[in-house]
């Protein structure tokens, strides 16, 4: 028999800790946002990213850097903007310097379900926060994910 080194044993229960924590938090968002709204969490991402773009220099999202925001990959993240497209939450327009960049907006119809979307997703955030901070082992990444700030934007 090996023996485990222990160090690695608490990294590994603190990895399962935070999956754990992220599969409560997304599974209880989900269920929220589907029954009150018919979104999904990635399609809801989908929107909140792209309803932070502005018109101004580097204001506009690549694909690849929306890709990333909503945690898929690019061809995941290129059908969720067509299945958003085809709803009429979406709209693409090829981008006016570079004709082979294609930009993509919320449309009025999906700024006003985002804004419609927004409480939910915040309370439901909130309730499994809540839970998830009365179980012993999530509670510290609970208090963590509290006090965590938004990323710097990147140039």
């Amino acid at each position: 028999m090996t023996e485990t080194d222990p160090a690695l044993t608490a990294l590994s229960q603190g990895w399962c800790a935070l999956s754990l924590l992220h599969g409560k938090i997304e599974a209880r968002i989900e269920r929220a946002l589907q029954s009150g709204h018919g979104l999904s969490v990635r399609e809801y991402s989908l929107l909140d990213v792209l309803s932070r773009q502005h018109s101004g220099p580097g204001g506009h999202l690549q694909m690849k850097q929306v890709a990333d925001a909503v945690v898929l990959s690019q061809s995941a993240t290129t059908r969720l903007v067509t299945r958003l497209e085809d709803r009429g939450l979406l709209t693409r327009y090829l981008c006016a310097t570079d004709r082979r960049g294609i930009y993509t907006d919320v449309t009025e119809s999906g700024l006003a379900l985002l804004a419609e979307a927004r409480p939910t997703n915040d309370s439901a955030l909130r309730t499994a926060l809540d839970e998830a901070a009365r179980n012993p082992e999530l509670a510290p990444l609970v208090e963590a994910v509290k006090t965590l700030k938004a990323p710097a934007p990147t140039a």
